[in-house]
C-alpha cells in the first residue's frame, strides 16, 4: 500500500485493508477493542522503581500511531465515554463517573486524547518508519500527556507539588516504555515491508 498525497498508511490499513462501508465497521471494532485494551492496561500494575508501573500511556501512544489520527483520537474518545457513563475503566477508585473527569487526574486522561491525535497525525506523516522519528514522536507524544496532566494536577495542589508527584515518580517507566516503543514499531514496519515484497 502507497503513501497518499497527504499521509502515509498506518499499521492498521496495512493489517486491515478496507473500502467503503467495512471501513465503519473496521473502525468501530478497533476503537471498542482499544478502549478495552486501555482499560486493562489501566488496571494491571508492574513493579518497577520509584513506583508500580502500568502501560496505559505506552498502550495510549501505540494506539495512536497504530490507528492514525483520526481513529486514535476515536478510540480515545471512547474511552472518555465509557468512563463518563461510570464504567469502571479507568485506574483509580472511583474508576468512572463524570466526577472523575473533573478530578485531580483529569488533565492525564484528557493529555491521553491529546496524545494518541497527535500521535496518529505523525505516523500518517511517515514518523514511525524509523527509530529517530519513532524516538521523537514517542517523546512528543508523552511530553504531551504530562503537559496535560501536570498542569491540571498543579490546580489542586500547586506546580510544585505536581511535578514532584505527578512527573518525577513516572520518569524512569515512561523511560522504559519509549525505549520499548522505539523498538518495537520499527521492527513491525520492517515485517509488514517485508510481506509487500
Amino acid at each position: 500500500m502507497s503513501k497518499t498525497y497527504f499521509s502515509y498508511p498506518t499499521i492498521a490499513d496495512h493489517l486491515w485493508q478496507t473500502e467503503g462501508s467495512s471501513r465503519l465497521f473496521r473502525g468501530v471494532i478497533l476503537a471498542f477493542f482499544g478502549s478495552v485494551l486501555l482499560a486493562i492496561s489501566a488496571k494491571v500494575q508492574i513493579p518497577f522503581w520509584p513506583v508500580p508501573m502500568t502501560m496505559q500511556t505506552f498502550v495510549v501512544l501505540v494506539i495512536g500511531m497504530t490507528y492514525g489520527w483520526r481513529l486514535g483520537g476515536a478510540t480515545l474518545l471512547l474511552y472518555l465515554a465509557e468512563g463518563a457513563m461510570g464504567i469502571p475503566v479507568f485506574a483509580n477508585p472511583p474508576y468512572g463517573g463524570l466526577a472523575y473527569l473533573a478530578g485531580p487526574t483529569a488533565g492525564y486522561l484528557f493529555g491521553f486524547l491529546a496524545s494518541a491525535t497527535l500521535m496518529g497525525w505523525l505516523a500518517q506523516s511517515g514518523w514511525d518508519r524509523g527509530i529517530i522519528g519513532t524516538l521523537g514522536a514517542m517523546l512528543l507524544g508523552t511530553m504531551t500527556i504530562f503537559i496535560f496532566g501536570v498542569g491540571w494536577l498543579s490546580t489542586f495542589i500547586g506546580f510544585e507539588k505536581a511535578i514532584a508527584a505527578g512527573l518525577v515518580p513516572f520518569l524512569m517507566a515512561e523511560g522504559f516504555k519509549i525505549a520499548l516503543a522505539v523498538v518495537t514499531l520499527p521492527l513491525i514496519w520492517k515485517q509488514l515491508d517485508r510481506q509487500q515484497d
